[in-house]
Formats: C-alpha cells, structure tokens, sequence
C-alpha cells in the first residue's frame, strides 16, 4: 500500500508539462511583445511619466516639491469650497417677477459708489448705483442635480436603445441562429463599425445633424453600446450549451424557439451583467459626450471650466462622484438579488 501511495506523486510528476505561455513559442511571444513595449515607450513619454510619477512619489515621502505635486495641488485649491449658492442680477433673468421667488430665496440690493464725468460741469460726480441680486442659498446645487438628472437620463435611453439594437444584430451575429453565411458576415461588420467608432466621434457628427442637446448624446452612446453588447450577447450565445438546443431542435423548434427556451436562460444572467456594465459606463460617457454640447452635465462642467469658475467644477465633480458610486452600490445589489 504505502508503495502505492509514493508511486502516484512520481507519476503525476513526470507527466507534469510547462504552460503553453512558457514553452518556447510562448517564451518567444512574450518576448516580442516586451519588444514592442520598449520601441513603443518613447513615443507615449512612458520615461518622462515614470519619472516625473516617481518624483512626486518621493517628494510626498520626504515633503519635497515636485512639479506634478505642485500642479495638482493649485487645481485643489481652487475647487475647494464648493459654490453651493447662485447669485444673479435680477435685470439679466428673463421674465422675472419678484412676487414669486424660488424657494428659500432672496433679494440682495447693493450699492456701489462711482464717479462719472458731468457732461454740463465738466467735473467728476460721485453717484450711486443700486444693483439688485436674486440670491438661492442652494440654487448652483440644485441646478447640478438637474443637469445630473438629464444626463441620468441620456445614459438610460442610449442603454435602451443599446439592447433594442444589439438583440437583432446579436441574433444575426451568432452562428448557430443566423439562417446565412452572408447575413452573419454583415451582422459582425455592424456590429465592428459600431464598437470602432468612439462615442465622442459619433457625437461630433450628431451635434452637427440634430444640434445642441441631449439627442446627440443619446444616439452617440446607443450606437457604440449596440456594438458592444452585440459581440458579447452573440459571444454568449455561441458558447452556450448545444445538448438543450438540439433536444429542442429535434422536436421540430425553429431558431426563435430555440433561442428563447434553450439559450436564453442560461445566458440570461450574463445579459443582465452586461447591460448593467453599459448603464455605468454610458452615464460617465454622457459627461464625456456633454463636452462637445451632446447634454447633461458635461456641457456644464465645460462651461465652467472654460470660465475659470473652479468652485463650480468642484461642486460638479462631488456630485458625479456620490451619482456613480450611488449607481455601482444600485447595479451590484440588482446583481445578487438576481444570481
């Protein structure tokens, strides 16, 4: 018996095998590709990045200066406090009427003292202006909230529009339900097209076609969002379990059938996953697509950016943070209760 057991692990051991990522033309890929790492770095100035990192790594160790350290640290002070109020002049808003504030709201009057030529004198005349300020303790805050709102809402509609277009194109795509060898041809090359072209691209060209707004940045996110639940959707359902499909097949089931009640539930649960990632990603896309005027908060971040108004940056990015962090906390409770 005991030669038995000692047999056993010197047998498993001499059928023991080097990884595949090991063997020679493994060994001879990974040194290609370091190859390529090093011609490549010079041109993306990965020697200056690592040194200018490491230097500001080691002037926070040891309390010295270092030119990262100092440009991050002039953009935080700026940020900081947060603009939580609105102030404006009451003789620049539209239809203004002063029986009917906003809540928590009020009127402001100041006066400043200036001197103005008298043209009948001729001599210096000190007058005073009265100016008069609509003041919301938390109106740039709230106006965020409905810039966060829309631009919620835009990612929304690009996911939805994202699954309607992806489920036929994911159909197609797949080659155990696509009826032809030319329509899965046609179903990739849409389904590439759509994944190549970057959702700022897109919506350069849709804010030329449907102007200003968040109809831009909704068609810009649902297009390349087709293209990416389109591949991992088809992906899935190629890799999916052939023994339920062809028992379904035999009893005379066509395609639809087969897809509904032997793919889908088993790739059902990835679906769901997927669709979440693309929610997430579309609500900061939409802030990146705001940028060049496709909506939501993006268009005012830049606004304020290009300003100089770093206060109310600050303000827009705290909110962008507690909105993302709130939706992965929402995606990753949907996730349990599901699986």
């Amino acid at each position: 018996m005991s030669v038995a057991r000692e047999s056993a692990p010197t047998e498993a051991a001499s059928n023991w095998r080097f990884p595949a990522s090991l063997r020679r033309r493994g060994l001879a890929g990974w040194v290609l590709l370091l190859a390529v790492v090093l011609a490549s770095a010079p041109s993306v100035e990965a020697g200056r990045m690592f040194r200018m990192t490491g230097e500001a790594a080691t002037a926070m160790v040891t309390g010295g200066r270092s030119q990262v350290l100092d440009g991050l640290g002039a953009i935080g002070r700026q940020l900081v406090p947060l603009q939580i109020s609105e102030r404006r002049e009451v003789s620049r808003i539209e239809d203004f009427d002063p029986n009917r504030l906003p809540p928590f709201s009020r009127i402001e009057t100041v006066e400043t003292r200036t001197e103005r030529l008298d043209p009948e004198t001729l001599q210096m005349k000190a007058t005073t202006e009265r100016t008069a300020y609509l003041v919301e303790p938390v109106g740039y805050l709230a106006h965020v909230g409905v810039k966060l709102w829309e631009t919620l809402m835009i990612a929304f509609w690009g996911t939805l529009l994202a699954v309607l277009m992806s489920a036929p194109l994911a159909f197609f795509s797949a080659r155990n339900l696509t009826p032809s060898p030319v329509l899965y041809g046609l179903a990739r090359g849409i389904v590439s097209l759509l994944r190549a072209v970057p959702e700022l691209v897109s919506a350069l060209f849709l804010v030329v076609a449907y102007g200003f707004g968040p109809i831009a940045g909704v068609l810009a996110l649902a297009l390349h969002g087709a293209g990416f639940l389109g591949k991992f959707y088809a992906e899935d359902v190629e890799a999916a379990d052939p023994k339920p499909q062809e028992a379904l097949a035999a009893t005379g089931a066509n395609r639809l059938k087969v897809l509904r009640f032997a793919i889908l539930p088993q790739v059902l649960p990835q679906y769901i996953g997927y669709t979440l990632y693309v929610l997430d990603r579309n609500f900061r896309m939409a802030t990146v697509v705001g940028l060049v005027g496709a909506g939501g908060i993006g268009q005012e971040l830049k606004g304020r950016f290009d300003m100089y108004n770093y206060h109310h940056v600050g303000t827009i990015l705290v909110a962008m943070f507690a909105t993302v962090f709130l939706i992965d906390q929402v995606s990753a409770r949907m996730r349990r209760a599901h699986f």
